[in-house]
Parts: C-alpha cells; sequence; structure tokens
C-alpha cells in the first residue's frame, strides 16, 4: 500500500472476509477487535437464469428480502460494534471491506471445494442461448464502508480518507479479478433514498460477475465497429468540445454528447487503463482532488443533496483490457429542485431514453456548480 496507507485482513464469525485499509495520517493501532457474535451459515449462493429474448442474465437471489432498512444510528449494520449494537464492522476502522452477508453473487466459487454444480463453464458457456437455462450465481458481493459515521457520503470524506477508499477500490479489484470464475469486477456508490438507498450509512459496493454485463457487451461491440482507439477519440472529442465540467493533468469529466440522465458526468483518464487497479500512484491521488470537487458540485447545484449513482465501469477480466477504458458514469434522476425522473413506458419497457435537458445546458450548470461548491 502506498503512501503509508495499511491494510488488514481478518475473518467475520461466519467465515466472510473483513478487510481494514487504516489512513495515511491513521489515529488507529494495529489491532482489532474479534468477532464473537453467533451467526447462522450464511445463506445457499443465489441461482440465475437467462431471459431467452435478449440472452441476459437474472440473479434470483430472494435472501435479499430480509436486509435492513434505513435503521437508527444506534442500529447501524455499518458502524462499529457496541455491546447494543452487534454489527457488521467489530472494531473502529478508517475504511473496511466485508463480503455481503445476502450477495446477489456467490459467495461459491468454481472449484472452490462448495460441490457447486451448473456453474457458468467460462464466456462460451454464459454467451450461449437457449430455453430453461440456469446457473449457479458464483462470484463476490462486497461492501465498502468510506468511514464510522451514521451518515454522508463519498463526497463527504477528507482528501486522506478519499485516497484510501481509492486504494481500497484498486486492492479489491485486483484481489477479485483473480477470483476463478470472475468475468467483470463493477465498483459503485449509490446515494440517497431517491435512488433506493436502504442504508444512510456512507458506503459503496463492489460486484465481481460470472459475465460480461450487458452494458460492456454493447461497449465491446461499439469498439469492434469503430475501432481500437474509441475512447481516446471521445476524450479528444469532448474536451475540444464545450461540455467539459473539470479537468487534469490525468483526467477529464464531462458531460457526454448523448447523456440520457438529467445530470450525467462521465470521468476518463487520459492515458489508456483498464481498471482501478491499473491506475498508477499520481492518477489516483490526482482522482482525489478532482471525484471530490466533482461531487461537490453536484451537490451544489441545489439546496439540498443530490440523489445520484457513482458508477466506476471497468474493462472484462479476460477480454477487452486494451480497448475498454476505465470510466466513471455519475447519474442522477433528479432533473430539478423538486423534479425527479422516472423511468416510464419509453425508458423502461423499450431502452429508449428521451433527455430532458440539453446536454451543453447542463454541463455549464454543472460548471458553473463546480466552480463555486
Amino acid at each position: 500500500m502506498p503512501n503509508r496507507i495499511v491494510k488488514r485482513s481478518a475473518t467475520l464469525a461466519d467465515g466472510r472476509d473483513l478487510i481494514y485499509y487504516d489512513d495515511a495520517d491513521t489515529r488507529l493501532g494495529p489491532e482489532r477487535r474479534i468477532d464473537n457474535r453467533p451467526l447462522e451459515p450464511r445463506p445457499p449462493t443465489a441461482t440465475m437464469r437467462q431471459d431467452v429474448l435478449n440472452g441476459e442474465w437474472i440473479s434470483v437471489a430472494a435472501a435479499r428480502q430480509g436486509r435492513v432498512v434505513l435503521p437508527p444510528a444506534d442500529r447501524d449494520p455499518l458502524a462499529p460494534q457496541t455491546p447494543d449494537n452487534p454489527s457488521e464492522v467489530p472494531d473502529l476502522y478508517d475504511v473496511a471491506v466485508f463480503e455481503n452477508r445476502s450477495p446477489s453473487f456467490g459467495p461459491a466459487l468454481p472449484g472452490d471445494g462448495t460441490g457447486v454444480v451448473a456453474a457458468p463453464a467460462g464466456l462460451a458457456d454464459i454467451n450461449d442461448l437457449g430455453f430453461g437455462r440456469e446457473r449457479v450465481a458464483v462470484g463476490r458481493c462486497e461492501v465498502v464502508c468510506f468511514s464510522p459515521e451514521h451518515e454522508g457520503s463519498f463526497g463527504n470524506l477528507t482528501p486522506s480518507r478519499a485516497r484510501t477508499v481509492i486504494e481500497a477500490w484498486a486492492d479489491r479489484t485486483a484481489v477479485l479479478s483473480e477470483l476463478p470464475g470472475i468475468e467483470q469486477v463493477f465498483v459503485f456508490e449509490n446515494r440517497g433514498k431517491a435512488i433506493g438507498v436502504t442504508l444512510p450509512h456512507p458506503h459503496g459496493q463492489i460486484y465481481a460477475y460470472p459475465y460480461v454485463t450487458p452494458r460492456t457487451m454493447r461497449v465491446l461491440e461499439s469498439v469492434r465497429r469503430l475501432g481500437p482507439d474509441l475512447f481516446q477519440r471521445i476524450l479528444e472529442n469532448e474536451r475540444a468540445g464545450d461540455r467539459v465540467v473539470l479537468a487534469g493533468e490525468m483526467w477529464t469529466a464531462f458531460v457526454p454528447f448523448a447523456a440520457r440522465w438529467p445530470i450525467e458526468v462521465h470521468l476518463l483518464p487520459h492515458r489508456h487503463i483498464p481498471d482501478l487497479a491499473a491506475a498508477n500512484d499520481a492518477e489516483r491521488d490526482e482522482l482525489v482532488t478532482l471525484y471530490l470537487r466533482l461531487l461537490r458540485g453536484i451537490d451544489a447545484l441545489y439546496e439540498d443533496p443530490t440523489p445520484y449513482i457513482a458508477a466506476w465501469h471497468q474493462a472484462p477480466v479476460h477480454t477487452g483490457r486494451d480497448t475498454v477504458r476505465l470510466h466513471l458514469q455519475l447519474t442522477s434522476i433528479r432533473r430539478g429542485a423538486d423534479k425527479i425522473k422516472y423511468l416510464a413506458g419509453s425508458e423502461a419497457a423499450m431502452g429508449a431514453f428521451v433527455a430532458d435537458i440539453v446536454p451543453e445546458e447542463a454541463a455549464a450548470r454543472i460548471r458553473a456548480a463546480v466552480a463555486t461548491g
């Protein structure tokens, strides 16, 4: 870990992985309490079924129905444990990552000794199409706690803490990419009740999928049709236009030409890197400054915090790594101070979006907010 960020591995009472990442300027000592909770065994790994009309896989994870929804601060499952709150993290922390107790994918992996049958047998098997196709939803889902505080988001973090979170994202991307059966790793943060967040605690998630996601499959097809330098050409076109909202030496943020959402910003590195693990220290350092400025600018658009989804699109583990570039897609359904864009018939049923705001106008508003945020 660079910059004196320290990684400490532990295990929860039911055998799940727990990893602490201590800030470079941490005030915590090296010791952590052990998780002594009496926990029931984890639920079985979910299954996934293929939609024969489009080939997409749907994970059926019924155990997620029992997850906690908007608990009071003294019952926060992501806060450090207390005698009255048997939470998921045994001790005080800076940043903590642990396996989700009721995940959409995993914990089973191909060949991990658990006797899993009907696990996906590689991309050829996944990309085949037919009726009644069902597989075990092997993979991994992890929770990334940005802070021990009960409320907040990435934009509220100090630069030091933000750097630790980025280091955790990069490290987990590298580790999860090495697991058997993993085809893509997705880092994301959901923020706000309007998005559907069930915990106000500042946190994000990481999904390790057993297939290449539908959006990325479409990106790979665009690369095939337009050339391996597609992302570089996108970056050059945007930097020459009037939709840039924030730029540094190594990253540029812009509203895309065909933005779907009322608030949509993409953030691209200037050199080709397939995922967060491939970013060097200088790129991660600048990302701290630019990303915090961007998120605080998005919040400055209105008087109260903006709900959003921050999606870090990374190249698949085994394909497209020389052409698919790491990029952030930050989107919000907020189209006004008291207006929300709901996905109605055209968007939800047909995937045919209708934009409410001209992208150039959105960029001008976000650029002004970033300058004052």
